[in-house]
């Protein structure tokens, strides 16, 4: 009797050290809280964006993430969210986020995957075209404040996404560059806001066709990288007077302000930029965390969230002429409008 109680305490004694770390791993999981810990500088230098936007966030995405019971000790909410903020921000290898949180690439996977498919259900909230009248003269009068041209609502810029997935290597995703991508096109308001994101095509695909088969240039055709349309500004190719080259000057100076969201979205969310190495995520996925980061930045500009400290530009390449695909006769005479909008702009303000 004697040996059996002492065999029963011996038991007791081993199992302690488990029972103890199973409930450290417990406690931190569902009462650790870094926003609690961090200084508002140490945030937005980690995760791209202020104190109070990621809180809204995670009221955002708690209805979803949390679980409703504590089998296998679940992440809270808020650990999902900034394993996820943090892989947008860094770019980094999975495992190496995880890291920071003393999770597995598993998990940080899984925290990638379930909050970005949450964000993405929210997307069209925060990216939108202006819409009221009272927006639409707000972008007509900011626009024409930079350079002088008349009655701009976007501007519209394409942009390579790299990504790294192997099995997406192929002829479809090299772009022009010779790297695997995605393709995707913005329009940008004239607060350096996404108002629309198009990110479904490979690197492959042409600006132009991005554009063509977009909702807001579904009614246009190309004549060269984005074709030129009463709706649809573009730079005058063989300049000939005074008044066209000062066209063009304005139109580079008001253009300036898309790239330099481009190169903004990417500073803030580094697993957009080449210097990461590429997304490493299925096509489907990259293209999920390009339309969320976009959402992302949007909140980060609102916000008034800070720019990282190290800058790097990100170079375009202007596209090559291609063919065409509508008809001669209806492309020739879209082509004559939009010549006669331009030419109506130049004249009128810069001649």
């Amino acid at each position: 009797m004697a040996a059996i109680q002492r065999i029963v305490v011996l038991n007791q004694r081993r199992r302690r050290p488990r029972s103890h770390l199973v409930y450290v791993r417990y406690y931190i999981r569902e009462n650790f809280s870094p926003l609690a810990t961090m200084s508002e500088d140490t945030i937005q230098k980690k995760f791209r964006l202020p104190r109070q936007q990621i809180q809204q966030l995670l009221d955002l995405i708690s209805p979803d993430v949390s679980r409703q019971t504590r089998r296998n000790y679940p992440l809270s909410p808020e650990i999902q969210l900034l394993a996820a903020l943090r892989f947008y921000a860094v770019g980094s290898f999975l495992e190496v986020v995880g890291d920071g949180y003393g999770l597995s690439k598993t998990l940080v996977w899984r925290c990638v995957r379930s909050v970005t498919n949450i964000l993405l259900r929210h997307a069209t909230d925060y990216i939108r075209m202006p819409s009221a009248r009272h927006e639409v003269m707000e972008a007509h009068q900011s626009f024409h404040a930079i350079a002088g041209i008349p009655q701009i609502i976007g501007l519209v810029d394409g942009t390579l996404i790299p990504i790294a997935n192997p099995s997406a290597l192929n002829q479809a995703f090299i772009c022009r560059k010779g790297f695997a991508a995605i393709n995707v096109q913005v329009v940008v308001d004239h607060r350096g806001m996404f108002a629309d994101v198009v990110a479904k095509w490979p690197g492959s695909a042409h600006d132009s066709f991005v554009w063509a088969n977009s909702v807001v240039g579904e009614d246009a055709e190309r004549d060269s990288g984005y074709p030129l349309r009463t709706y649809l500004l573009n730079p005058v190719t063989n300049r000939t007077t005074r008044a066209e080259e000062n066209y063009n000057i304005a139109h580079i100076h008001t253009r300036n302000l898309v790239e330099r969201s481009i190169g903004h979205w990417k500073m803030r969310f580094r697993c957009l930029h080449k210097s990461a190495g590429g997304l490493r995520l299925k096509p489907e996925r990259c293209c999920a965390v390009a339309v969320v980061t976009a959402m992302l930045h949007n909140i980060a500009v609102s916000g008034g969230a800070a720019l990282p400290e190290e800058e790097e530009e990100e170079e375009e390449e202007e596209e090559e002429e291609e063919g065409v695909h509508n008809p001669p006769q209806l492309r020739d005479a879209l082509h004559a409008a939009g010549v006669q909008k331009r030419q109506q702009i130049i004249h009128n303000v810069f001649g």
